[in-house]
């Protein structure tokens, strides 16, 4: 059995906002997506999938900016720009561009502006001050804090309504990268280029960059690196020294060397003559797809990417945690909540475990769940987890040991665990692509002939043992000898594709259908609530579950809906703290809290309040064995050979930083003599990222 070494995960140099009073609504994200990068002197402001983040570069300080703690609209930060007074411009995915001065928000939308999308890809500020606004149906925006103007297809000379791109270059002229070419706009006159009219090779246009010779330098998705003079066109691609043709982002150097990042290879720099690759095989970088680049006044690389954020000083690389939460992935696919109050959370990219203030993080490297991705999470009555995978089959988690039950060592009938019910004597009933199992813990048994389809995706139990499969074509029920088939022929059933099912205090069965909205059925009636009928947002429903009221709280594609019979509340990114409106799973703690799995990440909801006096927390990538232990002296670190330690710190259990150095002895050994007795947490930076692991002192 691989050695699981549990951490706390204490604050790690993490700055929250502080609230006046318990807030309704609060976000957990993994934020190691990083959309783009922007430096203010000793900052940096970074853009995430789960919310605007600013490090100091200094102290490592992150400081976190979401939908529930802040005025930003929208936790998906597409860009960023900051004007001459260090006002903030923040394009979000959906919700507008938003203006941050350090204290108030604003935000600008097509409601109350004369923005013409929502979705802002890209800004530039130029000399004036007016803001320029790349959209992704809209076309482009001006703004110069007064007056809207709107350029698109219709109206300008704009190519394509899809704006990637905008860099200005000394002469005011603006650079916009569309999805038909590249353009240019002195303020009167507009230049196309494109496949028919000049050496692009390919009508489409991502980043851009101008060197100090004003090169444009252009990157297309697939295509390579172009560069411009006003005269000559070249083409860079793998043929020619750039390791990978799908670029993502470039950035230059006051040496006017270019950093490219791409899709799968890494950063790569061109000083005009060489190029060179930096890449998970042969450098610090973690992960080789780079959305971002930034280069600050010392020359540092600041590198985005999609396993975190990086800098490079051009010898050593050194990872940041910008994550609010310990959250390993934003796709939550499941959620449970055992009678201690901790919520269990399956992701695409392992379990993890929140028990209000620490996060655990369970994965295929550091236990023996069989696989990472987690559609289904039941706990039993002593407490046992159990987690369905997507190909790894049952796993089971007790605290300490795990078990994994598959088609080779059990009779689990497939490997794909989509659903699992736990009875009233405990036994499992499991939901897979090739039938419906149960398992007694010790034996199993096989349904398949009374289903209407093999693809079982939910299971209810009632309060007479039925058991309720909700399948790919239709809903069964199961009293132990009995098969009932329900489906668009013979029922009231609206759609035969049964996402999810939850039984309330009178024995109805809620199911939630893929097409067809809301399903009602009392054992006599069927009702349906879908969107022409009710105020369910969206016909394609996830999740349901149910409160000690009755409130039925409903997971859409539209957002979150709750019902109490008669009313009907519809909760959005527009309305609500809710980080996305694809909602695929629900829990409900005995505080009454909502806790909600989306595509961008957790959030916890309590019309009552979600107390706040524990911070939020970071999440450690990888732990490390730390040895003595308990130390007196000194500890020591193993690692593997090809693992090179940059720097640490050292934290006590209230989260302080008590300890930082740059420099680590001989043999990985740590001095720790004058520390107190305790328990303390150390923290790696390494070229192979992040890795934390604890120690006790005592003379």
């Amino acid at each position: 059995m691989k050695k699981l070494i549990l951490l706390f995960i204490t604050v790690l140099g993490t700055v929250c906002l502080v609230h006046a009073q318990n807030p309704q609504w609060l976000n957990y994200t993994d934020g190691n997506y990083i959309l783009t990068l922007t430096v203010e002197n000793n900052y940096i402001w970074i853009g995430t999938d789960g919310g605007l983040v600013k490090l100091n570069k200094s102290t490592g300080k992150t400081t976190f900016y979401n939908k529930t703690n802040s005025g930003l609209p929208d936790n998906i930060v597409y860009s960023i720009a900051i004007d001459n007074n260090g006002t903030k411009w923040v394009g979000t995915r959906s919700e507008g561009l938003a203006s941050f001065d350090g204290t108030n928000w604003k935000v600008y939308n097509t409601s109350n502006s004369g923005l013409p999308d929502n979705d802002i890809y890209a800004i530039a500020i130029d000399s004036n001050g007016t803001k320029w606004v790349g959209t992704f149906e809209g076309g482009l925006a001006s703004f110069d804090d007064t007056n809207w103007r709107v350029y698109n297809y219709n109206n300008s000379e704009l190519p394509d309504n899809w704006v990637m791109s905008i860099t200005i270059d000394s002469n005011g002229v603006k650079w916009i990268g569309t999805g038909k070419g590249v353009t240019s706009i002195d303020g009167t006159h507009w230049t196309n280029y494109n496949t028919s009219n000049s050496g692009l090779p390919y009508n489409s246009g991502g980043p851009i960059a101008i060197d100090n010779n004003g090169i444009k330098w252009i990157g297309i998705h697939g295509i390579g690196v172009i560069s411009y003079d006003g005269t000559n066109w070249v083409v860079y691609n793998s043929y020619n020294g750039l390791p990978d043709n799908s670029v993502r982002s470039i950035a230059i150097d006051s040496n006017g060397t270019k950093w490219v990042g791409t899709e799968q290879d890494g950063i790569a720099s061109f000083d005009g003559t060489n190029w060179k690759a930096y890449n998970t095989s042969n450098s610090g970088l973690p992960d080789n797809t780079v959305y971002s680049i930034a280069i600050d006044e010392d020359g540092t690389k600041w590198v985005g990417t999609r396993g975190g954020l990086f800098s490079f000083d051009g010898t050593n690389w050194k990872a940041y945690n910008i994550s609010n939460s310990g959250l390993p992935e934003n796709w939550i696919n499941s959620i449970a909540t055992d009678k201690n109050g901790t919520k269990w959370v399956g992701t695409d990219e392992g379990l993890a475990s929140f028990d209000g203030t620490n996060w655990l993080v369970y994965n295929t490297n550091n236990s023996e769940l069989p696989d990472n991705s987690i559609l289904s999470i039941a706990i039993d009555s002593n407490g046992t987890k159990w987690m369905g995978t997507y190909e790894g089959g049952l796993a089971s988690y007790d605290g300490m040991h795990w078990k994994v039950y598959n088609t080779s060592n059990s009779g689990l009938p497939n490997n794909d665990v989509n659903s699992i019910a736990i009875d009233k004597k405990g036994i499992k009933w499991v939901g897979t692509d090739w039938g419906l199992g149960s398992f007694d813990g010790a034996n199993w048994k096989v349904y398949t002939e009374g289903l209407p389809d093999n693809t079982v995706y939910s299971i209810a139990i009632d309060k007479n043992g039925t058991k309720w499969a909700g399948t790919d074509e239709g809903l069964a029920s199961f009293d132990g000898t009995n098969w009932l088939v329900y489906n668009t022929n013979n029922s009231g059933l609206p759609d035969n594709s049964i996402t999810s099912i939850a039984i309330d205090i009178n024995g109805t069965k809620w199911m939630g259908t893929h097409e067809g909205g809301l399903a009602a059925y009392n054992g006599i009636y069927w009702t349906v609530y879908d969107t022409l009928n009710s105020m369910l947002p969206n016909d394609l429903v996830h999740s349901i579950i149910i409160d000690k009221n009755g409130t039925k709280w409903v997971g859409t594609d539209g957002g979150l809906a709750s019902f109490d019979g008669t009313n009907w509340k519809v909760y959005n990114i527009s309305n609500s703290g809710l980080p996305d409106n694809w909602v695929f799973s629900l829990a409900i703690d005995k505080n009454g809290t909502k806790w909600i799995g989306t595509r961008n990440g957790l959030a916890a909801f309590n019309t009552d309040g979600i107390a706040t006096d524990v911070p939020e927390f970071t999440k450690l990538h990888t732990s490390a064995l730390v040895y003595p232990n308990p130390a007196k002296n000194y500890v020591k670190v193993k690692l593997a050979k090809d693992v090179i330690i940059s720097s640490f710190s050292i934290f006590d259990i209230q989260g302080r930083e008590i300890k930082s150095k740059k420099t680590i002895l001989d043999h990985n050994r740590i001095d720790v003599s004058v520390l107190k007795n305790g328990v303390y947490l150390l923290k790696i930076f390494t070229n192979k990222g992040i890795m934390s692991g604890i120690f006790v002192k005592k003379q």
